[in-house]
């Protein structure tokens, strides 16, 4: 028996479902462990797609637990380090699962997305163009698509109910979620670890132009890294050998999705439309071709 390349959702029995996000299925193990299960959905504009992306669920997880085990020097995260046998007791299900699901600990996840830019593209560009500031972070003038900032920004966002949108803040809108302290201390972690990841990322051919990360509390109020991190779900990656200021560059992420669906007459409501072969094909490399890149020695 070999685990199924493609996995559109899970199906646990000896498991109570906790929540489906856009990507991920989540179960109660118990009072202190939750299991989660990276499918291999592919959402853009806040839809989840008909289609999945073969073995884009152990791609995440894989570079996931590539970065939670390089940055673990940074902030504690959520790993346990349980196999997976220590929670599901059924073979068949292991199999399901394979590569793909990891036994967390149970934390307050934060009602906020920690966003670190460091290059000057998407929602921020649009931005900049109409105010000259990112989140109520004034920048220099004069800048150009995708130019490298001048130092990495912490622009945080509200997170979304499903099927909603994600909206830009500042940082006293953070403030007011979180409190000061947490605040601060969410901004600095958030810009070391991407930082950090960026100069990896870089010696491997790839720029790190934006990212986000998640965040939740242990009972003693202790910061933990949760999620997803630094994955092409996450964050824009670049290749360094085809980046140019002035245009929005070739990526590794799911960019590459995102641009056929707006060459499409579609509303950005659901339903999304289907993928084509070529599409689904094209971006399961880049997302493999990520997973390389990053985590080889």
């Amino acid at each position: 028996m070999t685990a199924p390349e493609t996995l559109h959702q899970s199906h646990l029995k000896s498991l109570p479902l906790r929540a489906r996000g856009k990507v991920r299925d989540i179960y109660d193990v118990d009072a202190d462990h939750l299991l989660i299960v990276t499918t291999d959905r592919i959402s853009a504009f806040d839809c989840i797609l008909p289609d999945p992306i073969p073995g884009k669920g152990r791609v995440l997880t894989a570079v996931s637990n590539f970065w939670f085990g390089k940055l673990g020097h940074v902030v504690p995260n959520q790993l346990t380090g349980l196999p997976l046998e220590a929670v599901l007791d059924d073979p068949a299900e292991r199999e399901q699962l394979e590569g793909r699901a990891i036994v967390v600990k149970k934390l307050k996840a934060l009602p906020v997305e920690a966003v670190v830019r460091g290059y000057l593209i998407g929602s921020g560009w649009k931005d900049y163009q109409a105010s000259g500031a990112v989140c109520g972070i004034t920048l220099p003038t004069g800048l150009r698509q995708a130019e490298q900032l001048p130092q990495a920004i912490f622009t945080p966002s509200t997170k979304a109910e499903l099927g909603e949108h994600d909206e830009n803040i500042d940082f006293d809108r953070c403030v007011e979620l979180l409190g000061p302290s947490l605040t601060e201390q969410v901004r600095d972690v958030s810009l070391r670890l991407y930082t950090e990841a960026a100069d990896h990322a870089r010696t491997r051919g790839i720029l790190i132009a934006d990212t986000k990360f998640e965040f939740g509390l242990d009972a003693a109020g202790t910061l933990h890294l949760i999620d997803e991190v630094l994955t092409p779900d996450s964050s824009r990656f670049w290749p360094v050998d085809q980046y140019r200021v002035g245009i929005s560059p070739p990526s590794f992420d799911k960019q590459f999705v995102r641009d056929y669906l707006e060459s499409l007459d579609w509303d950005k409501r659901p339903p999304a439309p289907r993928l084509p072969a070529e599409v689904i094909a094209r971006t399961a490399e880049k997302y493999r071709e990520a997973e390389e890149r990053l985590t080889q020695p």
